[in-house]
């Protein structure tokens, strides 16, 4: 089967955004945890390092779910492949 262009860009856009997602799951999951000591030296609702483990990253989790499946269901009616009620 041959993509046309349209399908081409689509997932060009789908796979840098995941990318970009990911690349922040990467940071707030390994970076926060390898610099959790430094981070602790940082004041925010307590020590940063431990609010990051124990809360932060789980609301950046919601965050970055939250913002995939908005901008998937805006690429979607934008490229005409949404699912929904029959018009």
């Amino acid at each position: 089967m041959q993509l046309t262009q349209k399908h081409v860009e689509y997932w060009q856009k789908n796979l840098r955004i995941t990318a970009i997602l990911l690349a922040i799951w990467f940071v707030v999951t390994f970076v926060a945890s390898w610099y959790a000591r430094e981070l602790n030296e940082i004041t925010f609702i307590g020590p940063l390092g431990f609010y990051m483990g124990a809360q932060g990253s789980l609301v950046i989790y919601v965050v970055i779910i939250w913002f995939y499946a908005r901008y998937m269901n805006n690429m979607d009616q934008e490229y005409g492949v949404h699912e929904g009620e029959d018009e």
